[in-house]
């Protein structure tokens, strides 16, 4: 599915319903800019939340964005897939999203 810009009016409510319907699920951060390459964040860690100043709170992390300009989901009917942050700087902060794996009861 294409990428869906969020109006800045509506981060706090879309990552507030986001943050409640969370559920089990592992987060990848990537960083991407001309001043700082390519680089991995996180790879597939348990998710906590999202909050609308746009904090990445993960599994023994906090990843910021200062200064967000441009929020793009890639989400369908069932669940958001990625969301893709732009930073004053330029900078892209791409949050990918999978399910937990469930293991089998003990």
């Amino acid at each position: 599915m294409p990428l869906t810009q969020l109006g800045k009016t509506q981060w706090q409510a879309y990552f507030d319903r986001f943050s409640r319907m969370l559920g089990a699920k592992q987060v990848h951060i990537e960083v991407a800019g001309l001043g700082l390459g390519h680089q991995v964040e996180a790879d597939y860690i348990a998710l906590t939340g999202i909050s609308y100043v746009l904090a990445v709170i993960a599994e023994k992390m906090e990843h910021l964005i200062n200064h967000p300009t441009e929020v793009h989901v890639d989400h369908d009917l069932e669940w958001v897939h990625s969301i893709e942050v732009v930073d004053a700087g330029g900078d892209r902060h791409i949050i990918a999203l999978k399910e937990a794996l469930e293991l089998p009861a003990p």
